[in-house]
């Protein structure tokens, strides 16, 4: 029984050490692409789900490892900053001024962001006052927009979808002219890149003809057990079939859609991660 006893304890005590470890440290990951509309290689950081954490005073560590990267731009996946009435979002802001400074910023907003909007009896003017220091930083979300880079022959879509794609526990049916009414056609000639917050549509993201979708959302499942996967997502739904890493979809025209889903770089409701760092990702798409 002793010996048991040590075990279960040994046990404990290691994953209190892990969680400790993981929940407060982030790895690099790098992906590379080819696309056959795109004129010139875009080699960009993928930044999703900071939460407004902070790794190292000001954000230091995680600054130092994107100059180390040294992207053509920074694409942001949403969720930046925690929507709870309490909390400032000094650190986003912060973080995100700094990389503005240096590199083109592409935003897409979360469902934090757009929480702050949809509730202002809850949250007052915070979203007022976080976009205003996001454009002071010369930063202007891409809210149902799109920006054309185009000496690469690329277009940027920022998705912001309803509250109601968000809910727990339910996945809501989205209808194909959903997408099209908020963004458009997509240009079939651009090779195009959806910043989409919510992995679970990613079946609508590719048929709406995304080349790539960039989401996040997910925080790689709060806990991560091999071969199963990560744990449990927003959405109280356990083992989600999107938890992080790239997956592919074939179209109907018979190319193929790409979606990288970030794990994300901090916590929220479950303020722990279990064999699940951190991740700031470094994407290349070059031509075919």
């Amino acid at each position: 029984m002793q010996i048991l006893i040590g075990i279960v304890f040994f046990a404990f005590f290691l994953c209190i050490c892990i969680i400790g470890y993981d929940t407060n440290r982030f790895v690099v990951r790098k992906y590379q692409f080819q696309n056959e509309k795109i004129t010139d290689t875009f080699r960009f950081v993928l930044v999703s789900d900071l939460h407004n954490k902070s790794y190292g005073k000001k954000n230091e560590k995680l600054l130092k490892a994107i100059e180390k990267l040294n992207p053509d731009a920074v694409l942001c996946a949403g969720d930046m900053l925690t929507a709870k009435p309490e909390r400032n979002f000094h650190v986003a802001v912060e973080f995100m001024s700094a990389l503005a400074k240096k590199y083109p910023i592409y935003y897409g907003n979360g469902n934090h962001e757009y929480r702050l909007k949809l509730y202002p009896e809850v949250y007052g003017n915070m979203a007022e006052q976080y976009e205003q220091e996001l454009k002071k930083a010369g930063i202007e979300p891409l809210v149902n927009q799109k920006k054309a880079v185009s000496d690469k022959n690329i277009v940027i879509y920022g998705l912001e979808m309803g509250r109601e794609y968000y809910k727990r526990f339910q996945k809501r049916n989205m209808e194909p002219e959903y997408i099209p009414s908020l963004l458009g056609q997509v240009d079939n000639q651009a090779c195009n890149i959806l910043l989409a917050h919510n992995p679970e549509y990613f079946q609508q993201y590719a048929d709406y003809g995304a080349d790539f979708v960039l989401s996040g959302h997910v925080h790689g499942g709060v806990a991560r057990i091999p071969i199963l996967g990560g744990v449990i997502s927003p959405s109280l739904r356990i083992f989600p079939k999107y938890d992080g890493g790239v997956f592919q979809k074939r179209r109907s025209d018979g190319a193929s859609t790409i979606m990288i889903l970030s794990r994300g770089l901090g916590t929220h409701t479950i303020p722990v991660r279990f064999c699940n760092p951190g991740e700031l990702i470094e994407i290349t798409i070059s031509p075919k």
